[in-house]
């Protein structure tokens, strides 16, 4: 089932400000807010699906990615393993850890730090970036690439608890294990409860009395690990796509961030890249321009003949439909656009400069006013008319 439109989701237009967008987001998400509709799988839906739109339309760079490419452009087609974008690939907990400030004043347990089995708080890892480096003909089919990165996993001794064995931990007496000291409030929308993270435990529920003798109480190690990310076909240069859950992993049990994958296009031998048509220039000698021939030329799954016709002029431009680039929307293929260049000989026999000699004067050699070429705007219009 395909995603509505982000815009659609928070019910404003394109030109929405900052401020236009926290309120939309602040109305859906009181709403929708777990804490009113428990154990209402729809609700729950539609609060995740408005925070994806908020996540990626409050961010200027996510923004004018997903003007220009669609949920195409936001990572969930880059993921993988289930790896998708914001909303549909994070937790609960992961919204109320980004987006708590728009909750406030509005007694919502969770605030800033949506807590989890039991009101814990969970400590969010650091999210990483890389490059992938890719050629034409890999951004042409779509890839997996298997990167190695080396960042905070687990620990593989305690398991990420920080904790040296089951005794290493006892439940906080401040808060009981709740992770939060919770007083209750009444508001226009009724009896609600606020809560504040113990400051005591920190919000972890439990205190750590005996640390753990590899990671010293942190819960994580740095280790490398090999990540297999699925690229989409028709990426471009500078491009970022996201892999939820696979950045560093948080302290104490808590959850990872994202690996966010910067594509980096490979200059080509050949082509020259713009959008999603190739550019190609042909080099033709004077003889096979006059006379007309076939040429083989490259593309990206092999190379082909294409007919140059009698007479072939300099800049001529030529089309080799649907052998440039797909969209990265799945929006059709470019093509291949052919230029021709007449190339001139640098060094002459003396037999071939008497031949030169003896055609220079023939009329059919001598540039005609009537037949000139068309210019460069005017080919480049034909081309595209």
């Amino acid at each position: 089932m395909s995603k509505r439109d982000y815009y659609e989701v928070l019910g404003v237009t394109k030109s929405a400000d900052e401020k236009a967008l926290k309120k939309a987001y602040r109305k859906l998400a009181i709403k929708y807010h777990p804490d009113k509709n428990p154990d209402n799988p729809e609700a729950e839906k539609q609060f995740k699906e408005a925070a994806e739109a908020y996540e990626v339309l409050s961010d200027g760079q996510k923004k004018a990615r997903y003007d220009q490419f669609g949920h195409a452009g936001m990572g969930g087609a880059a993921s993988g393993g289930g790896h998708g974008g914001f909303g549909g690939g994070m937790s609960m907990d992961d919204i109320f850890e980004n987006f708590g400030d728009v909750f406030g004043g509005f007694g919502f347990g969770g605030g800033g730090g949506r807590q989890r089995g039991g009101g814990r708080r969970v400590n969010r890892g650091s999210n990483i970036r890389i490059k992938v480096a890719l050629t034409l003909e890999e951004i042409a089919s779509g890839i997996e690439k298997k990167v190695k990165v080396t960042k905070d996993n687990k620990c593989s001794h305690c398991d990420g608890s920080g904790a040296e064995g089951k005794s290493g931990h006892s439940t906080c007496t401040t808060c009981n294990g709740s992770g939060q000291v919770s007083r209750v409030t009444n508001t226009f929308l009724g009896q609600m409860q606020t809560a504040s993270t113990c400051g005591t435990c920190n919000g972890s529920g439990s205190i750590i009395t005996n640390k753990c003798k590899k990671c010293n109480g942190k819960g994580v190690e740095r280790s490398e690990a090999v990540i297999p990310i699925n690229i989409p076909a028709g990426v471009e240069d500078g491009m970022q796509l996201q892999v939820s859950g696979m950045g560093n992993m948080g302290a104490q049990g808590g959850v990872a961030g994202d690996l966010l994958v910067v594509i980096e296009e490979k200059a080509h031998d050949d082509f020259q890249r713009e959008g999603q048509n190739l550019h190609y220039d042909l080099f033709v000698n004077v003889a096979d321009a006059a006379l007309g021939t076939q040429i083989v030329v490259p593309t990206l799954t092999g190379k082909v003949k294409i007919k140059l016709e009698e007479g072939t002029q300099s800049g001529k431009l030529l089309r080799l439909r649907g052998k440039g680039l797909p969209s990265v929307n799945a929006y059709g293929t470019g093509d291949i656009i052919v230029n021709v260049n007449i190339w001139t000989p640098q060094q002459l026999s003396t037999e071939e400069k008497k031949i030169l000699e003896q055609l220079r004067d023939s009329e059919n050699f001598k540039p005609n006013p009537t037949k000139k070429d068309k210019g460069f705007f005017e080919r480049v219009k034909e081309y595209f008319n």
